[in-house]
């Protein structure tokens, strides 16, 4: 009996010694953990723009005169040389004041006055060539029979010819009487007693595809050259990228692209068609100049995964300047400067170990390991100050 009582004594013992051995011992730190994975490292230039339609066409009104409401809505389909964008007519003359009125019925009696006076030159001018006629008639009788000369018959011959073109002159005075009695009537024509005939101008669609924008909605009186609607083929669709002129000067044409944060679930692939030779100034959201570089890239994946985008839609892109296919990577979180060398908690049994590593390519989220890990080690990312080496860890 005494001896079970010693055993039970050294068996407490034991245990309390344990547990105070225990609460002196110090707790896991509590640790994001990923593992080294194998695929493809890409280094993007960033840049944010939007998407543009590559030909849109403005049409505009090719007259001066009155419209009618545009009834198409923007996203109408339209056919080239068929669809009709716009019905135009002549426009109505202005109001006649009072005292323009009175200076057009004073401009109506001097064109009557003109007229009549044209008049009794044409009556004139007649009287005299039928006169002239007679005379040559009764000369041309005499010559025949030898009673006058020669010469006296050309010269009333002469006199029927200075006649008829008297004539002439009178007829052509006539008509421009006419001219001017008919501009000074004009000038007094009112809207309500405008002539409503005459032929409408229908304006068609340059190409086909779909109305964009309506500039010019309304029903009214427009000069020749107003834009009227803006019309473009949204397949036709290409992307602008604003990047700073120091990043841009590593693109190329060709370069593969993503697209991302556009919308859809998946980024799009395209390819660098041109870097714009010239650059523009644009104040940043801090105020400050910065220069751009405009760089215009093409779709690569069928119309099918991209047809919600529209003309202006913002869209982010990463441009593939350079890359390494199928190599271990870590995230870049993972990666922190310790004596000059890249480093990483690597986490062995629990407990960490510094370990230094060799990299390759980066992006802004993940670096390629060309060596100091295997592919599967788990690295702590974000190591915080309570991490150092030989440190019990757990995932949180």
């Amino acid at each position: 009996m005494k001896k079970i009582k010693t055993y039970i004594k050294i068996i407490l013992g034991i245990m309390a010694l344990a547990l105070l051995i225990y609460s002196f011992m110090p707790s896991p730190v509590l640790v994001d953990i990923s593992t080294v994975q194998r695929g493809d490292v890409l280094v993007t230039m960033e840049g944010e723009g939007k998407t543009k339609i590559h030909d849109i066409y403005v049409v505009y009104s090719p007259i001066e005169g009155r419209v009618n409401r545009i009834e198409s809505e923007p996203g109408d389909n339209v056919v080239a040389g068929d669809t009709v964008i716009a019905n135009m007519s002549p426009a109505d003359p202005r109001f006649v004041d009072s005292r323009t009125e009175i200076q057009a019925q004073a401009d109506i009696q001097g064109a009557e006055a003109a007229m009549g006076f044209e008049t009794a030159k044409l009556e004139r001018a007649e009287a005299e060539l039928e006169f002239a006629k007679a005379e040559y008639s009764r000369t041309e009788l005499l010559y025949n029979n030898g009673n006058v000369s020669i010469a006296r018959l050309e010269r009333y011959e002469l006199l029927v010819r200075l006649r008829e073109t008297e004539l002439n002159t009178a007829k052509s005075g006539m008509i421009v009487a006419q001219s001017v009695l008919d501009a000074a009537k004009a000038r007094l024509a009112q809207p309500a007693r405008a002539e409503e005939g005459g032929n409408n101008l229908f304006v068609h669609a340059p190409v086909s595809g779909k109305v964009l924008r309506i500039l010019h909605k309304s029903e009214g009186v427009i000069p020749a050259g107003t834009p009227l609607v803006e019309v473009g083929n949204p397949e036709d669709l290409e992307i602008v990228i604003e990047m700073l002129s120091r990043d841009a000067v590593k693109v190329q044409a060709g370069d593969m692209a993503l697209i991302k944060r556009w919308g859809g679930e998946e980024d799009i692939q395209a390819q660098v068609r041109v870097v714009s030779p010239s650059g523009f100034t644009k104040i940043s959201a801090l105020g400050v100049e910065e220069q751009r570089v405009n760089i215009y890239l093409d779709f690569i994946d069928p119309i099918e995964k991209w047809q919600g985008l529209g003309d202006a839609f913002r869209v982010e892109a990463g441009i593939i300047v350079d890359r390494s296919d199928d190599v271990p990577f870590v995230p870049l979180s993972a990666l922190f400067r310790y004596q000059g060398n890249w480093t990483v908690f690597a986490v062995d049994d629990g407990t960490t170990v510094r370990t230094q590593v060799e990299v390759g390519k980066m992006n802004d989220r993940i670096a390629e390991v060309v060596s100091g890990l295997g592919e599967g080690a788990e690295v702590i990312i974000h190591p915080g100050s309570d991490v150092f080496d030989d440190v019990r860890v757990v995932q949180r």
